[in-house]
């Protein structure tokens, strides 16, 4: 493999906000923000929107996730006219 080239593979934890519901594993998706773990190790913290804590598939449950008004932001940002 070539040098230099490819993502750093490492501990990640994955926060579903919508369940508060927490996981470590690996991936190469880069983030600002740390956190420590159970462990007491510092790592890299995602935010996720929905995971398998909370999707309904998983859990057999309904439920509306409206995370800051994503339709109000669009129209915000690109400025729809009334």
């Amino acid at each position: 493999m070539k040098k230099g080239i490819h993502p750093e593979y490492r501990e990640v934890v994955f926060h579903d906000q919508s369940s508060d519901f927490k996981f470590l594993t690996r991936s190469t998706v880069e983030t600002a923000e740390t956190i420590v773990w159970e462990d007491g190790k510092e790592y890299p913290l995602v935010k996720v929107e929905i995971s398998s804590a909370s999707h309904p598939f998983y859990t057999g449950k309904n439920i509306f996730v409206d995370t800051a008004g994503r339709v109000d932001k669009f129209y915000q940002k690109y400025g729809k006219k009334n």
